[in-house]
């Protein structure tokens, strides 16, 4: 009996049904369906461990919450903010593989979020991110890329993400896709516009902070096209190598000898631009943020402040004779 195909159809062949779709397929879909490339980057990490986990062969439609648990287990002693974003990546590729038809069950449902501890003041001291922006020991690669976080204040993957195509050198910009897939600028100040073309080298496409190795041509860790650079065949440097990179590198002066985050560095440009008078919609130009109420978290007048109004507030101070 012949087969009339339906018109209107796409010209691509369904899956047959009862076929066996693997994890590693399923997961290459999901991340080609998400249009933001800040998204996807931080899915990847996520589902990269799934694929190694459950195996790239292993059906999806038999991921079960055990395989979810193995994942999560790398970042059970994590802060809950890292805890509940990879928890979000498997829990949207879930929803995507249900949607699909691929999944019949949820093998998140044993996974809980966890509520963030409250915090109280996350800037870095000015002082020590000088110490840190021009220390000698620290390589010009981590150097720009902790002055361009501070200066822009932007999110940590927009940064990573960009290509030297989206730089303005002449007007201190580049072009970032934020949140939600919103096309935006972010500006830098002369100390990160005097170190940007030493890092360049004359570069004029490709990822703008690049691995110190060369990307593999192939196998599970074979990068796209789009974060390898053209010349050195260098990869894009991943969120986790430069979170691990600036937290060592500052744990010598973190007090409490943990390091910092780069996420501290957008919440430290913002309180420091707080301190300094700036207005909160010249704040919320700073941040791009949606909404003014978002801004509460990171413009909390916190220690440096107190330490400065209770020395200005000593009865010995003001007693100093004239």
């Amino acid at each position: 009996m012949s087969v009339v195909a339906f018109p209107g159809q796409p010209d691509s062949v369904p899956d047959v049904a009862g076929a066996t779709i693997t994890v590693a397929v399923a997961v290459e879909r999901f991340l080609d369906s998400i249009t933001t490339a800040t998204t996807r980057a931080s899915y990847a990490e996520t589902l990269a461990r799934l694929t190694a986990m459950a195996g790239p062969a292993h059906p999806v439609a038999a991921l079960q919450p055990e395989h979810y648990a193995a994942v999560m287990d790398r970042w059970k002693t994590a802060a809950a903010a890292t805890w509940n974003r990879h928890l979000s990546a498997l829990v949207s590729f879930t929803t995507w593989a249900q949607r699909q038809d691929l999944l019949a069950t949820n093998p998140a449902r044993r996974l809980e979020r966890r509520k963030p501890a409250r915090r109280g003041d996350r800037a870095i001291p000015a002082a020590r991110l000088e110490t840190l922006f021009t220390g000698p020991a620290h390589a010009l690669r981590e150097r720009v890329l902790w002055r361009l976080l501070y200066d822009t204040a932007a999110r940590a993957e927009e940064i990573l993400t960009l290509n030297v195509e989206d730089l303005d050198l002449e007007f201190r910009r580049a072009r970032v896709v934020s949140k939600g897939g919103a096309i935006e600028y972010v500006h830098w100040a002369t100390p990160t516009a005097r170190l940007l073309p030493r890092l360049l080298t004359g570069r004029t496409s490709g990822p703008v902070f690049l691995a110190d190795r060369r990307a593999p041509a192939s196998g599970p860790r074979t990068r796209a096209a789009a974060d390898i650079d053209p010349t050195t065949k260098r990869g894009r440097l991943s969120y986790p190598r430069a979170e691990y990179l600036f937290k060592t590198a500052s744990a010598t002066l973190d007090p409490h000898r943990q390091g910092w985050t780069l996420h501290q560095l957008r919440h430290s440009a913002l309180q420091h631009l707080a301190q300094a008078g700036r207005t909160a919609p010249e704040l919320q130009a700073k941040s791009r943020h949606q909404h003014l109420a978002s801004l509460g978290r990171y413009v909390r007048l916190g220690e440096e402040t107190s330490a400065r109004v209770t020395a200005e507030a000593d009865p010995i101070q003001r007693r100093r004779p004239r």
